[in-house]
């Protein structure tokens, strides 16, 4: 675990995070910053910078729960698509440096920009629910 790091805290309850999923290898949240409404990020509990430093056993695991998960968003919020997203490095778009994976429901009219506000709490406490009734 990493002190700086917010997914580290998030792991270890010693930040807030909606939780749609956790196990003993991964945990899932939604993003405060949603690019559309059930924008859920998948991360392992051990701190890995990202897809060179993940062991493959490990990465393979956290897959297999991207695309459990896929599909409880996708049924929870009712979209036509979902972009599996996961970048590594800054100049690729990482901005938190513990490997991640974005799951994020898409629609016609869906955009592919980041969101400026937050996502209020109670929403996003309202949105997990909504995801976790699939599982």
């Amino acid at each position: 675990m990493t002190e700086s790091c917010i997914f580290c805290k998030i792991v270890q309850k010693e930040a807030p995070a909606s939780i749609v999923y956790e196990d003993e290898k991964v945990v899932a949240f939604l993003s405060i910053q949603p690019i559309n409404v059930g924008h859920t990020l998948v991360v392992p509990k051990k701190h890995y910078e990202n897809i060179y430093e993940i062991p493959e056993e490990k990465i393979a695991y956290m897959y297999k729960i991207v695309k459990k998960l896929s599909y409880a968003v996708q049924k929870a919020v009712n979209a036509e698509g979902i972009r599996i997203v996961q970048n590594n490095g800054e100049t690729a778009g990482q901005v938190v440096f513990h490997i991640h994976v974005h799951i994020i429901p898409m629609n016609k009219d869906s955009q592919w920009v980041h969101r400026l506000e937050n996502r209020a709490a109670d929403a996003l406490k309202d949105d997990a629910r909504k995801i976790r009734q699939f599982i």
